[in-house]
């Protein structure tokens, strides 16, 4: 059996290999972004900017127009429940 086609218990070797190694590369990638996002938060710190509120406006653009209305409306309702 060639080593290209091995299989262990039934698994391809070669073709496991290439999915981990894959996957592999882009968790690196992965952190390699999410310290960038930590350097350009960093950045707005410095600037003056709150960035939590940075990371809530973030996360309000990614949704749709009607769930974050609802987002609003409940958002709105539980505080005038609680005279906040």
């Amino acid at each position: 059996m060639s080593e290209e086609n091995a299989e262990v218990g039934g698994i391809a070797v070669d073709r496991l290999r290439s999915l981990i190694e894959r996957i592999e590369r882009l968790e690196e990638e992965k952190a390699a972004i999410a310290s960038d996002i930590r350097d350009i938060f960093a950045e707005a710190k410095s600037a003056g900017f709150d960035v939590k509120i940075m990371r809530t406006v973030i996360k309000l653009r990614k949704m749709n127009a009607a769930d974050r209305d609802e987002q609003e409306f409940l958002l709105e309702t539980y505080r005038k429940a609680l005279d906040i």
